[in-house]
């Protein structure tokens, strides 16, 4: 795929076009397929410089390779942006429908935050124990990189091999951060230096045993190809050269390199302690939360928010008789076996088949709440072993726009006591059904939606809807379990936390173990699960603010169209207001709903 020469003299075309366009020689429609024809050539410019993107998007172009992350890559890409944002710009829009102008305005808006964002660029820990690259190889061979041919299985070895030159340039990045003094605290190094032993046992690196993770994957894969067992073999065999020349070496850089590092590493959390860390802290929470709210503000929200819930909390106890306060209720509902699993392979099955079943009885009630409703399938699996650890509670991946690959909802069973049965419902809706999967998949198959806005996304919005998601359910009578019920208000309550400590973290340079603390006194779930939400929270600034504040914007607009509209109201339509333009600011969002209700009242 070459977009160089080919894009430029499309783009030129396409703002040739445009901007000869006026109401006299062209209509609306026209002009606006021509803008959207205009963006997605821009990203697919963009895709074209990111083969893991590509196989995301289901291509199987560059299938060998993984991104380049040096810094002549990065200030190319830069480039890139500031020309796609002039030639964006330069379009008159004055000639097109509504969906194409916002289109202009979100691209316009992207671009300029992106370019922004820059100056921040090496202010983060590109090694972690949530997403770090180093655990991205294993999970994106796996779970991303499909073989259906000959061709393929020889990609994915590709893959292996150049897994060496990404370790090179992590490495470089790294330095940067090290000069700069940017260096993850303590905690994170035993994390990583285990993921990259993980990684790097078993077959073949191990003499004997059970193959390593990525040989077990590729093997299962290769195995369903229809060739011969000699062809089989050879590329097994080629894939274990692979792995002991190529990936071996490279992890083993990275383990020595991690390892010299730690003894740099401080206790302090926060990323005040970065350079011009303030400053950045407040680009984040504005990136994040799509809001001019101020770590302050968000500080705030969260302390009533948690006073509410807690609130409701106590309700849901007079319900169920419980004699004691809440805190024995936390104590109860934490330590009490009834509410967990086994922690062996038929509980953490049951769990699965438990999540799967909530998931199909929610989709039998979707009419009652939605007009639009996804295509795509949607899948329960078991975080992989390899990452589970130090993975997060639970997460959703997007199906491939061709079919090819279903939506997933992962649930990490690690530790089976950080699952509890009452909260297995909330997270179903979050990160399946009418949650993440619903608004990613309907976003995925919007039509004449320019592709940058189908495959984007403002965590705000999606975490919002997300978290939203929880409670809409029981509107239509399910969390029948009143355990249930006080489940989703515990994971609420967690959203609402997140508010204080994230903002205590980085703003307020609260230690972990204070996080921790306040996180004891407030919430239901075990030590070691708020042990490892804190040291989320500690990599990822800000992301933790995204869920509630997006859940209080979608709540606010649809109390305040009830209000507006009284019998007019129609919750379907108003979800469909919300989900009709994918993933956007809270500030479009607000606009699109205000929008909506002046239409119904005007007509």
């Amino acid at each position: 795929m070459v977009y160089s020469v080919k894009t430029t003299l499309l783009v030129l075309a396409a703002i040739l076009l445009l901007n000869g366009c006026t109401s006299k020689t062209a209509d609306s429609e026209q002009a606006s397929a021509q803008a959207i024809a205009l963006l997605d050539n821009l990203f697919m410019e963009e895709v074209s410089h990111s083969p893991e993107s590509m196989t995301y998007l289901g291509m199987r172009e560059r299938y060998d390779e993984w991104d380049n992350i040096s810094e002549t890559a990065t200030e190319r890409s830069l480039k890139m942006t500031r020309r796609h944002l002039a030639t964006v710009k330069a379009i008159d829009t004055s000639v097109l429908d509504a969906s194409a102008k916002l289109s202009i305005r979100m691209f316009i808006e992207q671009a300029e935050q992106t370019i922004a964002a820059h100056q921040w660029r090496y202010h983060n820990y590109p090694v972690n124990q949530m997403r770090g690259v180093h655990s991205m190889v294993p999970s994106f061979l796996i779970n991303q990189h499909l073989i259906a041919s000959r061709e393929e299985a020889q990609a994915y070895i590709g893959r292996i091999k150049n897994a060496s030159l990404l370790m090179d340039q992590l490495l470089e990045q790294l330095k940067i951060r090290e000069d700069k003094g940017i260096i993850p605290p303590q905690f994170i190094f035993p994390y990583v230096l285990k993921s990259i032993e993980n990684i790097t046992s078993g077959a073949p690196f191990d003499q004997g045993g059970v193959d390593s993770t990525i040989l077990a994957d590729f093997r299962a894969k290769v195995a369903a190809l229809e060739i011969s067992d000699t062809e089989q073999a050879q590329l097994i065999d080629d894939a274990k050269i692979a792995l002991l020349r190529h990936l071996a070496p490279g992890y083993s850089k990275l383990h020595q390199y991690m390892s010299a590092l730690q003894i740099k590493a401080d206790n302090q959390h926060g990323v005040w302690k970065f350079p011009d860390g303030e400053a950045f802290y407040n680009f984040a929470l504005k990136r994040t939360t799509t809001t001019d709210l101020t770590a302050d503000d968000i500080h705030q929200i969260g302390i009533v928010e948690v006073q509410r819930i807690q609130d409701e909390m106590r309700a849901i106890m007079k319900t169920v008789n419980f004699d004691g306060d809440l805190k024995a209720f936390f104590d109860f509902t934490r330590d009490d076996k009834q509410f967990y699993y086994p922690d062996t392979a038929a509980g953490k099955q049951a769990y699965l088949d438990r999540a799967t079943a909530v998931i199909d009885n929610m989709q039998s009630r979707l009419d009652e709440l939605f007009i639009t409703k996804p295509k795509a399938a949607l899948q329960v699996k078991a975080v992989e072993p390899f990452r589970e650890a130090s993975a997060g509670q639970a997460f959703y991946q997007s199906p491939a726009p061709d079919g090819s690959r279903p939506g997933t909802y992962f649930a990490n069973l690690y530790r089976m006591s950080d699952m509890a049965k009452y909260q297995l419902e909330a997270l179903a809706y979050h990160e399946g059904l009418p949650g993440h999967h619903m608004q990613i998949s309907i976003a995925q198959e919007l039509k004449n939606m320019p592709k940058f806005r189908l495959y984007g996304g403002h965590t705000a919005f999606i975490e919002g809807w997300g978290l939203y998601s929880e409670l809409v359910p029981k509107e239509i009578g399910l969390y029948e379990d009143p355990y249930s019920d006080f489940g989703r208000l515990s994971g609420e309550l967690y959203r609402a936390c997140r508010l204080v400590v994230d903002t205590g973290i980085h703003a307020k340079r609260w230690s972990r173990q204070r996080a921790l603390d306040y996180m004891a006194a407030n919430v239901p779930h075990s030590h070691g699960y708020n042990v490892r939400q804190i040291e989320r929270y500690i990599v990822m600034p800000s992301q933790a603010t995204a869920y509630k504040i997006g859940m209080l914007k979608i709540q606010q607009l649809r109390s305040d169209a009830t209000v507006a509209l009284g019998e007019k109201f129609d919750i379907r339509q108003f979800h469909d207001v919300v989900l009709k333009d994918g993933s956007v600011p809270l500030t479009i969002l607000e606009d699109n709903v205000k929008a909506w209700i002046a239409d119904l009242l005007a007509g």
